[in-house]
């Protein structure tokens, strides 16, 4: 992209006539007697280096004040061309490169705009922490639920709990949790999560709180009512034939010549119906108490080895194919994590027993840049659609000899380690049960 013609022609005119001003102040300084001429001259020399040195300048100047409002962020400038300043070619490339920035910063501010928008608008608390500001509340949501004190220190929480007042001045916060915040409306649960970011160069945490105390009351009625459901349901069952034995018993026993072989049968059934309520009892217990994982990380594929050990004890008529992704490596209890697989491999093994000709049961263990996946099948009758959600509840069960706990164990070891479980159909009909691991 060379000079525009205009400022050359401008630039040559400059030069020509400095030229014709230098030669007639040397011809003015050799004829003597011309001393007002040579003064003239000398004048016109001057002028003419000045407007040459003038537009050379302007064109500069115009450059230089563009250059600075690129600098300043100020879009709307234009470079100015009038006047012989020159570079009009140039000046139509940076215009039209202005015109493009300004319009692409419209777009970022109205991009910006919605996004600030969305963040104050989500219904979740957001919160940032940095060394220069403190603690911001970043969103509607964080202003309506930390609206009781006053200060951006970690410390000024404190009136919402001393755990969540610290979490908030430690750098090393755990990823998530669930803490207890005091509110206006009492105290309430809330999922806490933590991040870290790099802006400007500086680390700052952004910090969501998630109120899930009512979800977490609905859910717990919705527990308490199907818990109730299956206890009352499974303990009429035991106690009606106990009422019966019991009613029959005192009838024998209150005839006049009473029959003691009849009354000696009826209480030993009434004996081993108390035993089963007593041992229904004990395992409502064994449920009740929730497991506490001790974690370490350890070899999987030691670990599936040891499970095919056990099975083969108990079930040496059903096959255990087994899948281990290499060299993974698993973060949980073992010892637990072995109990809730050893009751899934029971299961299926049940399962598989219905149908003789599929004796086989799959445990894989797969690891990917997705996480890492358990599943367990069977070739079994499979799992109804309508009966997924209550397999696990305490005590529902579909066996006759079945207590009904196994599952609800499995389903609290899993819970406990911050995984979920769910039961599909496996890949050859049969059930699967899958256990993502976070």
């Amino acid at each position: 992209m060379g000079f525009d013609r205009r400022f050359a022609l401008t630039l040559v005119g400059w030069l020509v006539a400095c030229l014709f001003a230098l030669i007639a102040l040397t011809v003015a300084i050799a004829t003597p007697g011309l001393a007002a001429v040579r003064i003239v001259a000398g004048l016109l020399v001057l002028g003419m280096v000045a407007g040459l040195l003038h537009h050379i300048d302007r064109t500069n100047r115009t450059v230089a004040r563009f250059v600075e409002a690129l600098r300043y962020g100020d879009f709307s400038t234009r470079f100015d061309g009038r006047g012989g300043a020159g570079f009009d070619t140039l000046g139509g490339a940076l215009d039209a490169a202005m015109r493009g920035l300004q319009a692409q910063r419209d777009r970022t501010v109205e991009e910006l705009r919605f996004l600030e928008a969305l963040t104050d608008d989500v219904p979740v608390a957001l919160l940032t922490v940095d060394a220069d500001h403190g603690v911001t509340l970043v969103n509607k949501a964080a202003r309506r639920l930390f609206a009781a004190h006053q200060g951006t220190r970690p410390e000024d929480f404190t009136v919402y709990g001393e755990t969540f007042a610290a979490r908030l001045a430690d750098g090393a916060a755990p990823a998530a949790e669930l803490l207890l915040l005091r509110s206006a409306t009492g105290p309430q649960r809330a999922i806490v999560r933590n991040a870290s970011l790099e802006r400007l160069g500086l680390t700052t945490r952004a910090i969501t709180v998630e109120p899930v105390q009512g979800t977490l009351d609905a859910i717990e009625m919705a527990a308490q009512t199907d818990l109730v459901r299956v206890l009352t349901h499974e303990i009429l069952n035991s106690l009606t034939p106990v009422t019966s034995l019991a009613s029959s018993t005192a009838e024998v026993l209150a005839e006049q010549e009473p029959d003691l072989d009849l009354a000696r049968t009826a209480a030993g059934t009434l004996a081993r119906r108390a035993e089963g309520l007593e041992y229904f009892i004990r395992s409502y217990r064994a449920v009740a108490h929730v497991p506490d994982p001790r974690r370490q990380r350890f070899k999987a594929a030691s670990f599936v080895r040891d499970l095919e050990r056990l099975f083969a004890a108990e079930w040496p008529d059903i096959r255990l194919e087994t899948e281990v992704t290499h060299d993974l490596e698993l973060d949980a209890d073992p010892d637990l994590l072995a109990q809730a697989l050893i009751n899934l491999l029971r299961n299926a093994a049940q399962a598989t027993r219905e149908r003789d000709e599929h004796l086989l049961v799959e445990l894989r263990l797969l690891g990917d840049g997705a996480g890492t996946r358990i599943l367990v099948s069977d070739r079994g009758p499979g799992v109804p659609e309508a009966m997924r959600t209550e397999i696990f509840l305490p005590f529902f069960t579909t066996r006759a000899k079945g207590t009904g706990v196994g599952l609800n164990l499995v389903r609290q070891i899993v819970i406990a380690h911050g995984w979920t479980i769910e039961v599909g159909e496996g890949p050859e009909s049969g059930a699967e049960f899958r256990v993502f691991v976070r």
